[in-house]
């Protein structure tokens, strides 16, 4: 039997050197962007790079290498939540470097590991009853998070006194802007390379240590890291039965559009006094 997200390779046992090689690049992560603790996570990235470095396998070392090489540019990255045009231009060309190059490096040495596939091949009904379902949950977790679990939390977007057209345009502009490069990015990148190599258990959890690691520094804090880390599993459940980015991208764009209901709520009531 072969796995759809092997391209093609025979099923393969991994080595204790590639789950240390992952393990380790998932840690050095953590270290580097939520924590802030570059010296002690690039020493733990040059770790990750010695285990992935000593695997025979070619394709092991590339792939692994593609993913080293985003979580340095990430460590260097910006991370916030900053909504002006400096900060737009310094995140975004470094968000979309982390995605265009490892589909261009992949897809020119290794191709069929990150594919860009945006329509499903069929159409399931336990799809459309994820996307359905996250619709109520979406509301339940922003509400519960942002009101009462960290209610200050609205706080890491900072709005003007009063509302100004520009700032709100800007703020729903930025937020799913990011909401979508987290999925071409955690999902079909991050995700498809992990499980191109590993199990999609391994590979689901791994992505979402990333996931949770980047949001994490980005806004989420408090309980946000455990919130992220649930969300990324179940985007990354989906990816792996569809292979398509339409419902991850659906249900992504849902939640966010409630996260900026619960901000302008914050700032302006009476402004999204229906989101909650």
């Amino acid at each position: 039997m072969k796995s759809k997200w092997l391209a093609g390779d025979p099923e393969r046992k991994n080595s204790p050197g590639q789950y240390l090689a992952l393990t380790t690049l998932c840690a050095a992560t953590v270290l580097m962007i939520p924590l802030q603790r570059m010296l002690p996570g690039l020493v733990v990235w040059a770790v990750s790079v010695l285990f992935t470095f000593r695997e025979p396998d070619a394709r092991f070392r590339l792939r692994m290498g593609v993913l080293l090489g985003c979580a340095f540019l990430l460590a260097y990255t910006p991370i916030n939540t900053d909504t002006s045009n400096g900060h737009f231009i310094s995140l975004g060309v470094r968000f979309l470097l982390a995605v265009v190059g490892p589909a261009l490096i992949l897809g020119f040495f290794d191709p069929g590991v990150i594919r860009y596939r945006f329509w499903p091949k069929k159409f399931r009904k336990l799809d459309f009853f994820y996307v359905l379902i996250s619709i109520p949950l979406a509301w339940a977790v922003i509400n519960f998070y942002f009101f009462h679990a960290n209610p200050e939390l609205p706080t890491h977007w900072l709005m003007p006194v009063e509302p100004e057209k520009d700032a709100i345009t800007r703020l729903f502009v930025g937020i799913n802007c990011v909401g979508i490069w987290d999925e071409l990015f955690f999902v079909n990148t991050v995700y498809a390379v992990m499980r191109s190599l590993f199990s999609f258990r391994v590979a689901n959890l791994a992505q979402a240590v990333i996931y949770m690691a980047i949001l994490n520094k980005m806004a989420f804090t408090g309980i946000g890291p455990v919130v992220v880390y649930l969300f990324a599993l179940t985007q990354g459940a989906m990816f792996e039965e569809s292979e398509n980015l339409l419902y991850v991208l659906i249900v992504h764009l849902i939640v966010d559009a409630f996260l900026v209901g619960a901000i302008l709520h914050y700032y302006y009531p009476g402004y999204s006094s229906g989101w909650f």
